[in-house]
């Protein structure tokens, strides 16, 4: 039953709350970070559901915590922020990670300006379109033997490197330098390396992206200069994930976790929240196997980065190089210390949606930003706008260090592709100067504009909340999408 807002306690003007007590089961509050527009978007739909039933999550610490992109998932709501104890009985969940396993951002940065860019934007976007394979099942230009697949799996985007898609400052600008540890290849099964050997260097479909864009405005100059950003400066941002072996990764241990729940004595209201000990048997699986799928993601996004370089060197000269600012993953569970009441404690963060926000005292902040803080990526949806911020110290004393992922879905697919807004997307978008290249008419009327939040509203909730703090804004002129 969807929630009913007597039910939220009003904190103040970013936090609303779902006490403890309000469902029998829960372990700890449920916190939604939103204003009173966006709490709108996503009172009828099962999102708030979701976030109250990750807080019965077994070992949880600290709160079951919601972004302001938030809407509803699969177990966790897109969004959706936990963290569980390891050495209490905590627990792991692929639906607090989701299918498209490190379903990540990429941002690269040119030298050349808007104004250089924007006469010949139909042809790089023609381009980009020939070079990177997007859609649904599309094969890639990369040539990797089952051998070679296993090192992707456990190397990530240093295996790319090594082999000539891409530079070793790339790994410096990538979270975990392009690769977790602990990645298992092993625990992946032959159908999830069967479909995601032909797929490393492709896009991907759905919500996947590559846009053109341009920063539009610089909010703080002194951090955006530690960046490399600058007003009019044309920049490049990447958004997909693990393709088919993510999703055959989550797939598999779904099936698997289910049937484990029992024998661990667990008892969730939702089947989706599938769950074990992280230090069970089918956790420390799990954890390898997605590990690897996160490596596969790393690789992919290294790969698209190399075929991006390429059409930008064939439009605009080989002395065009594009830059690594930062790559994020929104997907993924992650071993992290942090303080939990008081005390500094290892936990197991399931970020679904959102992203890591570490400031600059944090270890894991590559040696680039470690007077500013660690890059922040937030895609909005196609035609708007997208974002980099940065990590804040408010963020780790009540979030995980997290912040959103990205603007957040308020129509479903197939109620994007019937509404009005869908049969002239393309035309409007170009009114609006966005020049788009898909697969299919539907890989642009699923994700008109028009079925996504307000990403500008978004942000101010997560700036104002302290979460992370603006530093620009990227406005498209070029798309291509599955």
């Amino acid at each position: 039953m969807p929630f009913q807002m007597s039910q939220l306690e009003k904190l103040d003007d970013c936090r609303w709350l779902v006490p403890r007590g309000t469902r029998p089961g829960m372990l700890t509050d449920a916190l939604v970070y939103t204003n009173e527009t966006l709490l709108k978007d996503f009172i009828n739909d099962l999102s708030l559901e979701q976030a109250v039933n990750v807080a019965m999550l077994p070992g949880i610490a600290g709160r079951s915590l919601a972004m302001p992109d938030i809407h509803q998932g699969y177990g966790f709501p897109i969004g959706g922020v936990a963290a569980t104890l390891p050495d209490e009985g905590g627990v792991v969940s692929p639906g607090g990670v989701g299918f498209d396993i490190n379903c990540g951002v990429r941002l690269l940065a040119s030298t050349l300006t808007v104004d250089q860019v924007r006469p010949k934007i139909r042809e790089l976007v023609n381009q980009l379109f020939r070079d990177i394979p997007s859609g649904t099942g599309r094969k890639g230009f990369i040539q990797i033997s089952h051998k070679d697949l296993e090192r992707v799996l456990a190397e990530g985007a240093a295996w790319m490197v090594e082999n000539g898609y891409g530079n070793p400052e790339d790994l410096t600008h990538c979270e975990e330098s392009g690769a977790i540890d602990g990645a298992d290849p092993e625990a992946v099964s032959d159908q999830a390396k069967k479909r995601g050997l032909p797929q490393i260097g492709t896009l991907g479909s759905g919500n996947h992206f590559l846009e053109v864009q341009y920063v539009e405005r610089v909010f703080d100059p002194g951090v955006a200069q530690a960046m490399g950003l600058y007003e009019n400066e044309v920049v490049v941002l990447i958004h997909s994930g693990s393709r088919g072996l993510g999703h055959q990764v989550c797939t598999d241990y779904l099936r698997d976790m289910g049937a484990a729940m029992k024998r661990y004595g667990i008892e969730l209201p939702d089947r989706q929240l599938a769950c074990v000990p992280v230090h069970s048997k089918e956790g420390q699986e799990y954890l390898g196997a997605m590990r690897a799928a996160a490596n596969f993601a790393w690789a992919n996004r290294q790969g698209i980065s190399h075929f991006t370089r390429g059409a930008f060197k064939r439009i605009f000269g080989e002395k065009e190089e594009l830059r690594l600012v930062y790559d994020v993953c929104h997907n993924i569970a992650k071993l992290e210390r942090h303080q939990v009441g008081g005390r500094d404690r290892k936990v197991m963060v399931h970020r679904k949606g959102a992203t890591r926000a570490f400031p600059a005292s944090r270890p894991e902040v590559p040696d680039a930003y470690k007077t500013c803080g660690q890059p922040v990526l937030i895609p909005g949806s196609m035609g708007t706008a997208s974002y980099v911020l940065v990590g804040a110290e408010g963020p780790l004393k009540e979030s995980f260090g997290t912040t959103c992922h990205g603007a957040g879905r308020v129509m479903s697919r197939t109620a994007a592709k019937k509404s009005e807004f869908a049969h002239n997307a393309r035309e409007r978008l170009e009114e609006r100067g966005v020049i788009v290249r898909s697969e299919t008419r539907d890989g642009i009327s699923e994700e008109i504009p028009e079925a996504y939040k307000d990403v500008d509203a978004v942000i101010d909730v997560v700036h104002n909340a302290g979460l992370s703090r603006r530093v620009a804004r990227l406005k498209p002129i070029g798309v291509i999408k599955g």
